[in-house]
This record gives C-alpha cells, sequence and structure tokens, in this order.
C-alpha cells in the first residue's frame, strides 16, 4: 500500500490542491510544514493527528519543519463564531518556548517562529509586498470569513489569511517548503499562500487538509470546546488519558485506531473484528490506549496507567503513592480533613453522609471502605497511619462512590 493510499484508507486526507501532489507524496523528498498557534503552554489530543501525519510523511522520506506562530498567535486565526481574546506577549512567548520543547522531545522535528520574519516587515512592505496580491472578493469567499460577516470581524482576523499566506511564501524561499497540511479548517488559509507563491514567484506549490477529529458527541478535541486532552502528562496524566480511550464509544474505536496508531491495516481489522465479536473485552480499546501513550510518554507511563486503572477497579489503593492519587482523582473534589476524628465525622467530612446517622446506616450496612479495606466498626477513628503518604485516605461508599480526603 502506498503512502497515500494509507493516508486515505485511515480517513487522513479531506481536501487535495492538486492530483499530482499524490504521486509527489508517494515519492518522498517534499519539506513539508504544520503551524499552530501558541494559544497554550501545551499540545492537545486535537492536534496530535495532524502530527502523527506528519510523523508518517516523515517516516516515508518527506521533511517536517512545525511553524509556532509567536506572530500570528498575538493575533489568533478567526473562529467561526466570536473573536478570540487576546493573549499577552509575554503569556505567547512562554507558551512557544513550552511547545517548542514539547514537539523537539516528542517528534524531534525543527521549529520555527513566525515573530522571527513579521518583525523585519513593517506596515508599507507588508502591504505592498503581500497585500497586493489578495482580491477582497477572493478574501470574502472563504468559509471561514463568509461565516463571520452576520455577526461582523474585525480588520485584523481578516487579515490573519494575509499572514498565514505569508508564512508559506516565506518558508518556500528560505526552507525551501513545497507543502503545507493542516486541518480541514484552514483549507481557505492553505489555498491562500499556495495563490500568492503563484502569483508573486510563479511557483506551484501544494497542500491537504486531513478532517477533524471529534468526539462522540461531534465535537473537535480543543480547549475551547472544554474537552482538551493535552499532550503534557502534568496538565492530562496518562491515566486520564487511558480512561478516556479506553471508554470511547465502540462505535468510534476503529477510526480511532486508524488517526491515532501507527498499527497496520491488518492488525486495526484484527481489532475491528474482536470488537465486533466481543465488544465487553474492550481489546481495540486498550491498544488505542497503549499506542498513543507508549508513543506521547514512554511503556512505563502506559504500564502505570494500566495499574492505577486497575487499583481503582479492584478498590486497592495500599501500593499507591501521593501522585498515584492526584492522578486518579480530581484535586478540586477533595476534601480537607483531620487525623483522629472519629469515622462518623470522617464520612460527613468528605461528603459520603449527609449526617453521622446516615454514617452509621453506610458503616452497619457495609458500604463503606477506607483504602480498600471494609470498615463496619461505628466507634472507629481514623488515625493519622490510614493517610497514603501521610497526606490522602480514600473512602468509598457502595459500588462507585469514591471520596478523597486530604489531611491538614
Amino acid at each position: 500500500m502506498t503512502l497515500v493510499e494509507d493516508l486515505k484508507w485511515r480517513g487522513l486526507i479531506k481536501d487535495i490542491s492538486s492530483p499530482e501532489l499524490e504521486e509527489k507524496l508517494n515519492k518522498g523528498g517534499l519539506s513539508f510544514y504544520i503551524g499552530t498557534d501558541p494559544t497554550a503552554d501545551s499540545l492537545h489530543v486535537g492536534h496530535l493527528s495532524s502530527f502523527l501525519i506528519s510523523k508518517r510523511l516523515k517516516d516515508a522520506g518527506h521533511h517536517p519543519l512545525l511553524l509556532v506562530g509567536g506572530g500570528t498567535g498575538l493575533i489568533g486565526d478567526p473562529r467561526p463564531t466570536t473573536e478570540r481574546a487576546m493573549i499577552s506577549k509575554e503569556q505567547v512567548k512562554h507558551n512557544f518556548d513550552c511547545l517548542k520543547k514539547q514537539v523537539e522531545d516528542i517528534f524531534g522535528f525543527e521549529v520555527v517562529n513566525n515573530k522571527d520574519w513579521y518583525d523585519d516587515i513593517n506596515v508599507i512592505d507588508f502591504l505592498r509586498d503581500y497585500g497586493k496580491y489578495f482580491n477582497v472578493n477572493y478574501m470574502l469567499d472563504k468559509d471561514i470569513i463568509r461565516r463571520r460577516l452576520d455577526t461582523g470581524i474585525t480588520y485584523t482576523e481578516f487579515s490573519y489569511m494575509i499572514l498565514q499566506a505569508l508564512d508559506f511564501k516565506y518558508l518556500h524561499e528560505h526552507k525551501h517548503v513545497d507543502l503545507q497540511c493542516a486541518g480541514s479548517d484552514q483549507w481557505g488559509n492553505i489555498t491562500a499562500g499556495i495563490d500568492l507563491i503563484r502569483k508573486s514567484t510563479g511557483d506551484e506549490v501544494y497542500g491537504f487538509t486531513m478532517p477533524l477529529v471529534t468526539d462522540s458527541q461531534g465535537k473537535k478535541f480543543g480547549k475551547s470546546e472544554g474537552n482538551a486532552l493535552w499532550l503534557d502528562k502534568h496538565k492530562t496524566s496518562s491515566y486520564k488519558l487511558y480512561q478516556f480511550f479506553v471508554n470511547v464509544e465502540d462505535s468510534m474505536v476503529i477510526n480511532y485506531l486508524k488517526i491515532y496508531t501507527f498499527l497496520s491495516k491488518e492488525e486495526i481489522e484484527e481489532y475491528e473484528k474482536k470488537n465486533n465479536e466481543h465488544p465487553e473485552l474492550r481489546e481495540a480499546h486498550k491498544a488505542l490506549a497503549r499506542e498513543i501513550i507508549t508513543f506521547l510518554h514512554g511503556k512505563e507511563e502506559y504500564e502505570r496507567a494500566e495499574k492505577l486503572a486497575a487499583s481503582l477497579f479492584h478498590n486497592e489503593f495500599k501500593d499507591l503513592n501521593k501522585q498515584d492519587i492526584t492522578d486518579l482523582f480530581d484535586e478540586q473534589d477533595m476534601k480537607d480533613v483531620q487525623s483522629d476524628i472519629s469515622i462518623l465525622d470522617m464520612l460527613v467530612t468528605v461528603g459520603a453522609a449527609t449526617s453521622k446517622r446516615e454514617a452509621r446506616e453506610f458503616l452497619s450496612s457495609g458500604a463503606i471502605s477506607i483504602n480498600g479495606e471494609k470498615i463496619t466498626d461505628i466507634d472507629l477513628s481514623v488515625s493519622k497511619d490510614r493517610f497514603i503518604d501521610d497526606t490522602y485516605i480514600i473512602i468509598k461508599r457502595g459500588k462507585k462512590n469514591y471520596y478523597v480526603g486530604k489531611k491538614i
């Protein structure tokens, strides 16, 4: 199977600028770039699909370049509904530094910053050298601009297309880049760059887009949708990645295996068969979590995520440490508690019971465990040696209700 055949089978090509690009992709040797603005200090799973495509292209003999928009990030590309909030120059610089290190560590790509060439362009040069190639009617016809006309769009946002086209032209002239790839929402910006280069230099360059990856509700993976899964394990732990991908809907898992893993067509089709015949085993889901976490954070992190999942499933916490607990449970849900208080007071404090009377009922019925140990003694005093790493205590009520106390 050729590279293009593989990309199409995985559902990774939506728009392509020229039929001849397919032959060039299969042949290898293109320099290409993907871009992202530093609106946060980490990439998220929404970015991952395009970065993995870049690795696929790299493995096929192409040369990848990542543009992190330290210049365009100060403006922000137009959103479908409303203008993006501006972020400070200091925050953009911090985010750029974080993304540069993250991409170099995970993918090994060369990283460039468009602020480096924007700083050398004054407003008159911008209008003379770039603006004159853009017909306003052409710009108004782009989908993202057209969708904003009813609600209004600022000149700043309107100009973003020219800036991204400028990036493509600069990288073509200084880094020999002949291809840009991005998510399908960037198609208008990509074709603007292709047109600018053709008009100003006569050179032919190319672009293709990938379908945007969505969750089971059709929402993009991204921070603007409120469902960001960060690639930085300190922002989204490997365990939380594991839980998310192990629990994706059966209808989504095979698509995600195609998009997010380097498993072969034969391997994925075998997982598809297993998923259809024995969905309760969740083998495809576990493979998805394993491949993503191992690629991003290494085998040890995946095995740790598996261990934490097993601890929660079996209600066994004695071998865990403080960091494990913070990965398993959201800190905002933890309650401050004292040691050496009665079990009744403890249950009320963490929210496992609404009153001491209800706490007695839960204890008497065997519904309460502490750190995996069933507790029925209503006179128990919860001593400090019950706290994991002298910090956390985990209370379970019934089959699924967990409460975490943090010692003060």
